[in-house]
């Protein structure tokens, strides 16, 4: 007839009692194995007790509400209901530690799971998982090499229920490669990749969409075949590429003023109406030079840049539709700023008008977006993939603004503009990334007010 004492199990280095709040089981009840048999509080973590062993509980050495050291005994279990508890005579000390006065006769203690339990509970782990952590592993068939991916939220980063919960939801819609997602790709891919072996088995994982419910009085609206592509490329850009955005604020007074002067005569010489988007890919183009590594791509691997000849400026429109297309102004570096006028009016219209051809929509290399137009100051655009940046520009505002004169500083009403720049966290640092944008806008502050057309 044996018995078995349950110990305080350790929760973590610094963690050396635990206060049971609840007694789960009383004595008498019969307790299986990982059941749950007390819950206790730490000053760190509220956690529960499985038992370790099958049994009856015979005696509580402890009341809720007493404080147990790791690694005490804090209940007896035995094989029979009826079999008598042969433990030393006991006092409790004032913070309600028991205190044996001989030593226990019962067999020897063990704080770890039964045998059946999970290699969860039975492998080494240079990490602390509670019991409660490591149960709910087992019944959901986590392995330890899995269980040591998830990020904890407790103190010091260790992993708690609500971790292993939310892991757990994240693993059925599809959200995470599990440890059998990840040794099927090193599995597939040599290891010589084992490089990009992570990245693959992340973005190998397909992202299940939730459902969505469906109320009445609602409209179902079918999606057209465009409005189908964009989506999934807009998914794409984000899934492939991190976006950081920087943001700079430019005068553009002397663009405003000189475009007001010579519109009319402008549209009456080459019969073009000149809008400000000429004019952005204008200076766009002269920074693309100056720092030509913002006018590259990532090959399929993530292990190659490659750095693109040609200078070819997507410029997004939207559509009556309510969709968006991008066609593209090839080698805008050799074109003026009446060609580049040209081709912004040529294929703006043919974009509205649906008669764009598939070539004029492809091979861009860098993308604009005039988010002004719709009266926004600034934006977070998506990049256009496989380029490594994209720009948006805000609406012209007048505003107070602070200028610099040989008299001194003054105060004066001033055209404002936003301007955005997301690019690709891979090969795109911030450095590059803000000294392009900043550049961009250097070029339109300092816009010649008297150029000839």
């Amino acid at each position: 007839m044996a018995q078995q004492e349950i110990t305080m199990p350790k929760m973590g280095e610094s963690v050396m009692e635990a206060t049971i709040t609840k007694w789960v089981k009383n004595e008498g009840d019969y307790v299986k194995v990982d059941e749950t048999i007390v819950e206790i509080a730490t000053d760190k973590v509220d956690s529960e007790v499985p038992s370790p062993f099958e049994g009856y509980l015979v005696k509580k050495l402890y009341k809720e509400g007493d404080v147990v050291q790791v690694g005490k005994p804090f209940a007896i279990l035995s094989t029979e209901k009826t079999e008598s508890v042969s433990i030393s005579p006991t006092t409790s000390s004032p913070n309600g530690e028991v205190k044996k006065t001989e030593p226990v006769t019962t067999s020897s203690v063990s704080t770890s799971t039964d045998q059946s339990t999970a290699s969860t509970s039975t492998e080494k782990s240079s990490k602390f998982f509670s019991p409660l952590v490591k149960n709910i592993a087992k019944q959901e068939g986590i392995p330890l090499a899995e269980l040591e991916k998830i990020e904890g939220t407790g103190l010091h980063g260790r992993v708690t229920k609500a971790d292993v919960l939310n892991y757990l939801e994240k693993r059925t819609s599809g959200q995470v490669a599990t440890q059998k997602d990840i040794q099927i790709v090193e599995k597939e891919f040599p290891k010589t990749e084992q490089k990009a072996s992570t990245t693959a088995a992340t973005s190998s994982i397909e992202i299940k969409r939730p459902a969505v419910p469906i109320y009445p009085g609602d409209e179902i609206i079918e999606m057209d075949r465009m409005r189908k592509i964009i989506a999934d490329h807009m998914v794409m850009s984000k899934h492939v590429s991190p976006h950081v955005t920087s943001f700079v604020e430019a005068d553009v007074t002397n663009v405003v003023l000189w475009r007001e002067k010579i519109k009319k005569q402008f549209e009456k010489r080459e019969n073009q109406k000149i809008t400000y988007t000429p004019i952005f890919i204008e200076c766009i183009v002269k920074a693309i030079k100056d720092f030509p590594m913002i006018n590259i791509s990532v090959d399929e691997t993530q292990t190659k840049i490659i750095k693109r000849k040609n200078i070819n400026i997507g410029m997004a429109a939207a559509l009556p539709s309510g969709n968006l297309i991008v066609p593209v102004i090839k080698n805008a570096d050799e074109k003026n700023l009446i060609g580049l006028t040209k081709a912004v009016n040529d294929l703006a219209q043919r974009a509205r008008e649906n008669k764009l051809l598939p070539d004029e929509i492809q091979g861009g290399t860098f993308t604009l977006t005039n988010v002004g137009n719709f009266g926004n100051v600034m934006g977070t655009p998506i990049i256009n993939q496989p380029q490594v940046a994209i720009l948006a520009t805000g609406t012209i505002r007048k505003k107070p603004a602070v200028i610099e004169t040989p008299q001194g500083d003054m105060i004066a009403i001033r055209h404002m503009m936003f301007l955005s720049l997301s690019y690709d966290h891979r090969v795109v640092d911030g450095s590059l990334g803000g000294s392009f944008l900043r550049r961009v806008a250097d070029y339109l502050e300092a816009w010649d007010i008297n150029r000839e057309i």
